[in-house]
């Protein structure tokens, strides 16, 4: 028996309940500051789930609102966009706008992010039906284990002979339930696909041939017999059950769908690409790229191995520093097609502050739960997160500013030395205080040719 989710299961739980407001309040479980960026992008992602609401004939003509980001390094872009995809299960890809620059034939590749994309719908829609069909997978699993372990004999001559076969079959089952047969040895059969590799069957897609699924056709599937231990062999008989029970019609159209409607291209980098024809040296891709950009962003259909997407629905992303160039750089059919744009300020010493105690994954804590499996506890005093927060803002004054990425080396750095000796320290407490943190980095933080090769 073949299950499937319905196609927008997913958004009737999420979004019913994800008002902007609800929206922002997850983001800033995770990102400090930048509100004007989370509203734009929680504004953008309601009007998804309204554009559901309406009549067909509205629905269509209503476009994604596509956004700009501006700002530096590591002030929490490309995060925003990442935890926005995760709130509703959307697929969600980041590519880098300057890739596209480096092919001989500027941008001919750039549909490639729409089949990514997709690709990634495909993994994300058979991760849910996986979980919906599990349990029968289990029990698949679990019969042809037993088959292994006890094999049929010829038909019983009587009643009462098959029924001591049944029971017998039972005591087996409840020892394989109990984990006592994991480490026997078994011989299953195990079905290989063939690998193809995606660089054997370039431009097939542009051509709309699924040349690498006629390939995997062309080629047969090997099966062969295996020998190896009943846990490693229920492992994969669950994953073989899994992959019968899934309907791959029924993922591929759910796939599809959510591609189309709630699919998220992050393109980054994007200010590398802005400018006109200069007429030589490398910015004369620049526009090239753009106009190859351009069509995929207003709306084209991209032949995938999956079936044809249409990206006029798809939200686009946009991020870059614009240090040197600035939106208007762009040509204009391309700006017009990103009519939000929001600044991301640069981070403060407060908000680095904030950044190493108040998200749900701030550093320290990350700190704290590795060292914890070494049974070293952590304390931070708040002094010492002053001056962690203290030090991170002078180097990223001093040196090129990197952001938050900033405390990742400054913390490494931090706590180089009881990483390491973490394993002989045995149960302890390291109070890491003021005082501690100049001990580790002052001398690093006064020398500032020093600070630009290890900070």
């Amino acid at each position: 028996m073949c299950l499937h989710q319905p196609a927008d299961t997913y958004r009737k739980n999420l979004a019913d309940e994800l008002t902007p407001r609800r929206i922002v309040e997850e983001l800033d479980k995770y990102i400090v500051g930048q509100q004007a960026a989370k509203r734009a992008v929680a504004i953008a992602l309601r009007n998804r789930w309204r554009r559901q609401q309406i009549t067909d004939e509205m629905r269509q003509e209503v476009l994604p609102k596509n956004i700009i980001m501006i700002g530096p390094t590591g002030v929490g872009k490309t995060e925003i966009a990442r935890r926005l995809a995760a709130l509703v299960s959307a697929p969600f890809i980041k590519v880098e706008a300057s890739r596209y620059t480096e092919v001989g034939y500027h941008g001919r590749d750039v549909e490639t992010m729409v089949r990514d994309l997709m690709s990634c719908a495909v993994n994300m829609v058979a991760g849910e039906m996986g979980e919906l069909v599990r349990s029968q997978a289990e029990r698949n699993a679990e019969e042809r284990l037993l088959d292994s372990l006890y094999e049929r004999p010829a038909p019983a001559p009587d009643d009462e002979a098959e029924e001591r076969r049944g029971r017998a079959r039972e005591r087996l089952r409840k020892l394989l339930r109990s984990g006592e047969l994991d480490e026997q040895t078994v011989e299953i059969e195990v079905t290989e696909r063939p690998l193809v590799v995606q660089s054997m069957v370039a431009g097939g897609d542009e051509m709309g041939i699924d040349m690498q699924g006629l390939l995997e056709q062309m080629i047969p599937a090997r099966t062969e017999v295996r020998r190896m231990n009943v846990a490693e062999a229920r492992r994969a008989l669950i994953q073989q059950e899994t992959e019968k029970l899934i309907d791959r019609e029924a993922l591929y159209r759910t796939a599809l769908q959510r591609t189309e409607e709630s699919g998220i291209i992050f393109i980054d980098e994007i200010d590398k690409i802005a400018g006109r024809e200069s007429g030589h040296g490398p910015d004369v891709s620049r526009e090239g790229v753009q106009r190859d950009l351009l069509p995929i962003v207003e709306g084209t259909t991209v032949a995938t191995r999956y079936g044809v997407v249409r990206s006029d629905h798809i939200l686009f992303i946009a991020a870059g520093a614009f240090n040197v160039a600035k939106p208007s750089d762009l040509i204009p059919e391309l700006q017009g097609r990103f009519p939000i744009r929001v600044e991301l300020a640069d981070l403060t010493r407060d908000d680095f502050r904030r950044i190493l105690v108040e998200p749900r994954n701030a550093l320290t804590m990350q700190y704290k739960s590795l060292l914890a499996t070494e049974e070293v506890e952590l304390e931070f005093t708040e002094d010492a997160i002053d001056r962690i927060a203290e030090i991170a803002e002078q180097i990223n004054k001093r040196a090129e500013s990197i952001g938050a990425r900033r405390l990742q080396t400054v913390m490494e750095r931090l706590l180089e030395d009881v990483s390491f000796d973490a394993p002989e320290l045995g149960t302890t407490l390291l109070r890491v205080d003021a005082a501690y943190v100049d001990e580790k980095l002052k001398e690093l933080v006064k020398d500032e040719d020093l600070t630009r090769y290890i900070l």
